[in-house]
């Protein structure tokens, strides 16, 4: 059992298809990983992961629920697209010195520390920043319905699409349109399918995109093709150089190397730590009697 509970520190990292929670007590650190929390695309159900991963948080450190109340936490969720969202989220949570933001600026004090550079993150969902002179400059993170190019979800979905239009007779198809409609039975299982699935459930498809464009499947390397000039073009809008660090973060993102043109390639780094460090280290911060840093 901890004595000292007012010196907790919480960071989480949640994402489109799981949530990460770590607690520094007293330089003790515990972690627990739990389901997803986008707080855009289902708020209910991102809260309820929250507060079961600060349970499972504090029961790992030998601590209750109600210890964790002064804790200093900052969260970084996927789906923070206003400061209404955040609010909703800050009063639905047990902590009273929590600060919630998108989970963009944690991925990027996490992988560049206190550098300069720019970040390529795909993961479920997909966003591009850069910082320069100790000012973050972010593109993307608008969610699944609008936005995420490039992502795995976004990937799933042009997949599914581009099935459609092979049964159609509108564009070629290729091996893997012709599994994916066998698999689903043809175009109305896609359509069912879609009527229901999550970000994360397009996002399932994405591992055998990849596959099939390193097998050489047509519409396999044109999908990454795509997401690659997307990001090509994210970091020419973000101004990127190529003396500057440049990052790649997310389940999705080391994929996309072969993509990119040599230019690209050859600055890509490994990112110093995690974004679940990073919001470690926002957390530590803020005041310990509340309020952002």
């Amino acid at each position: 059992m901890i004595q000292t509970k007012s010196n907790l520190v919480i960071g989480v990292d949640g994402g489109g298809s799981n949530c990460r929670l770590a607690l520094d007590a007293g330089g003790r650190l515990y972690e627990v990983k739990c389901g997803s929390a986008n707080v855009s695309t289902d708020l209910h159900g991102a809260l309820t992961t929250l507060r079961n991963g600060l349970e499972s948080l504090a029961q790992s450190a030998g601590l209750t629920l109600d210890d964790l109340r002064h804790a200093r936490a900052y969260l970084g969720l996927a789906g923070v697209v206003s400061p209404a969202i955040a609010d909703a989220v800050v009063k639905a949570l047990p902590i009273e010195n929590a600060v919630v933001e998108d989970d963009r600026i944690a991925a990027v004090v996490g992988a560049l520390g206190q550098d300069d550079g720019a970040i390529i993150g795909i993961g479920t969902g997909s966003f591009l920043a850069r910082r320069s002179a100790g000012q973050i400059d972010l593109i993307g993170g608008w969610g699944f319905v609008l936005g995420d190019e490039a992502s795995g979800a976004d990937l799933g979905r042009n997949l599914l699409t581009r099935a459609l239009h092979a049964a159609d007779g509108l564009t070629p198809g290729s091996p893997l349109t012709s599994e994916i409609l066998d698999e689903m039975n043809g175009p109305a299982g896609i359509v069912g399918f879609a009527a229901t699935a999550r970000p994360v459930d397009f996002a399932g498809f994405a591992p055998r995109i990849v596959a099939s464009a390193q097998n050489g499947d047509a519409i396999a390397e044109t999908l990454m093709r795509e997401g690659a000039e997307y990001i090509l073009s994210g970091l020419d809008r973000l101004g990127w150089q190529q003396d500057e660090r440049l990052c790649l973060i997310g389940g999705l993102a080391q994929h996309y190397r072969a993509f990119l043109p040599t230019r690209v390639a050859a600055a890509l780094s490994d990112p110093d730590d995690t974004a679940l460090a990073g919001a470690l280290a926002l957390a530590r911060r803020l005041p310990e009697t509340g309020g952002a840093p």
